[in-house]
C-alpha cells in the first residue's frame, strides 16, 4: 500500500498534477488544502505533506507544515518556487522540491520521507533537509 499524502497547494492545476503523480504511483491523497482554514477539514493524518508556501490566504504554508509536524508527525516536503521563504523548517521536514517540479523529483521526495530512499540517492532537483532516520542537518 502506498503512502498517505496531503497536498497543501492553492493553484488547482498544480494540485491536480501532484494528485495525478501520487495516484499513478499507488499513493493515497487524503486531501487538497488551499489555505490554513481548510486544514480543519482534514480528517486522516497524512504520513507526508507536500507543502507550498504561498497559499490562498497568504504565506501560511510554513505554519501549516509546523502544525502537521507537531500534531501528527507528518513528514514535510516543501514544493515551492520560493524556498528562501521557508525560514525555520518544520521539525519533520525532509526535503525541498523547487517548482517547476518533475514526477521523478516528487516521487523521490516521497520515498525519502518514508525511508525508501537515502539522501545520497536523491536527484539534484530535490534538496534534502533531514534524513528520515537522523535529525542531523544534511549538507549538499
Amino acid at each position: 500500500m502506498g503512502t498517505t499524502v496531503l497536498i497543501v497547494e492553492d493553484e488547482i492545476l498544480v494540485a491536480l498534477q501532484l494528485e495525478g503523480i501520487l495516484l499513478d504511483a499507488g499513493h493515497s491523497v487524503v486531501g487538497i488544502v488551499p489555505d490554513h482554514a481548510s486544514l480543519h477539514h482534514t480528517s486522516n493524518p497524512p504520513q507526508v505533506a507536500l507543502v507550498d508556501l504561498n497559499l490562498r490566504d497568504g504565506p501560511t504554508g510554513p505554519a501549516i507544515a509546523r502544525r502537521l509536524s507537531e500534531m501528527f508527525g507528518t513528514k514535510i516536503v516543501y514544493v515551492t518556487a520560493n524556498p528562501q521563504q521557508i525560514g525555520e523548517p518544520a521539525p519533520t521536514a525532509v526535503a525541498i522540491v523547487e517548482k517547476p517540479f518533475s514526477q521523478p523529483a516528487i516521487l523521490a521526495a516521497i520515498a525519502c520521507a518514508t525511508g525508501g530512499l537515502s539522501q545520497e540517492q536523491l536527484p539534484a532537483e530535490v534538496e534534502p533537509l533531514y534524513c528520515h532516520s537522523s535529525r542531523e542537518k544534511l549538507a549538499r
